[in-house]
């Protein structure tokens, strides 16, 4: 072409490249220093709480003897509130998600409603628990309870659910839809036989990573009225007798792993603050069980797809 330098644009493209190194190796620099940090806190955390993490640790209740406190009324309310939680906004957020992507009309209030569903993910979680302090405490009368706990943190992780799903209704191929209704199939067979099966693992990647976020949430349930100090466990949700269910437990008071925590840390003894590190431990590897979890039924799901 007349008038173009070859030398100029080649220069351009070096000094191009040049750039593109030095972002690739700023980015690994920031990366490592981030990793390195991390892992040198949970190390630090491992090394102290270590000693105290003993089967008497896991199955006794909060004391003011630091030898003889654990974290058995912690880790069982932390998993009684998080079956309300996943009972509770998993069906909803999947089929809002599955109504919004699939079903909801294009046009400025769909807009409006993905605008703030996706806003409301990234709200504070101390708003949740104020607005869960007004409805569910005193508006529908629930109490300090394991269900106003769960339905919560349900609301905190909701939107995430929301926006999980219509990602991964969205990430499916249009043909596919297209081959269905080709079949005869219906709007929400095709749904059920198809996109939602090959979409079943980045909803489900979504949900868990949702839930391990939720697991260790203390604002809102702080706000609600949690507990810092319980001798007792709740009534069990299986009973030996018919009907064989009970849902008292939904009423009971309770208190979970990171308030737990943070009232250890808020005593002056050393001997607390190994406590917090050995339930800090704990609550971290509950959370990588999660992701891992998350990964793994990823990874299954999509091995089965053939597109």
């Amino acid at each position: 072409m007349p008038g173009l330098d070859l030398v100029a644009v080649r220069a351009g493209i070096a000094r191009r490249k040049v750039f593109d190194g030095l972002f690739a190796i700023v980015g690994l620099l920031v990366l490592l220093i981030a990793l390195l940090t991390l892992l040198t806190l949970i190390t630090q955390l491992a090394v102290q709480g270590y000693p105290r993490l003993t089967q008497q640790f896991f199955a006794s209740f909060p004391s003011s003897t630091p030898e003889e406190a654990g974290i058995l009324a912690a880790w069982v309310g932390t998993c009684l509130v998080m079956l309300v939680t996943a009972a509770a906004a998993v069906p909803v957020g999947i089929a809002a998600g599955i109504y919004l992507e699939e079903y909801a009309r294009k046009g400025w209030l769909a807009d409006l409603i993905e605008i703030n569903v996706t806003n409301l993910a990234g709200v504070p979680s101390i708003v949740y628990g104020l607005l869960a302090l007004g409805l569910f405490n005193y508006y529908f009368k629930l109490g300090e309870s394991v269900l106003t706990a769960g339905l919560t943190l349900a609301l905190l992780v909701l939107p995430i659910v929301i926006v999980t799903t219509r990602e991964a209704l969205r990430a499916i191929p249009r043909s596919l839809r297209e081959a269905a209704y080709a079949l005869g199939a219906s709007k929400w067979r095709m749904i059920w036989d198809h996109i939602l099966p090959y979409s079943a693992g980045s909803i489900m990647t979504g949900v868990i990573i949702g839930l391990s976020r939720a697991i260790g949430e203390t604002a809102p349930l702080v706000t609600i009225g949690a507990l810092t100090f319980i001798a007792f466990l709740p009534e069990p949700p299986l009973k030996g007798t018919f009907p064989y269910l009970s849902f008292e437990w939904l009423k009971a008071p309770f208190t979970v792993m990171p308030i737990q925590m943070f009232n250890w840390v808020s005593r002056p003894q050393p001997e607390f603050q190994t406590n917090a590190a050995a339930a800090g431990v704990v609550l971290i590897a509950m959370t990588l069980t999660m992701n891992g979890l998350a990964i793994y039924l990823r990874y299954r799901f999509r091995k089965g797809i053939k597109w």
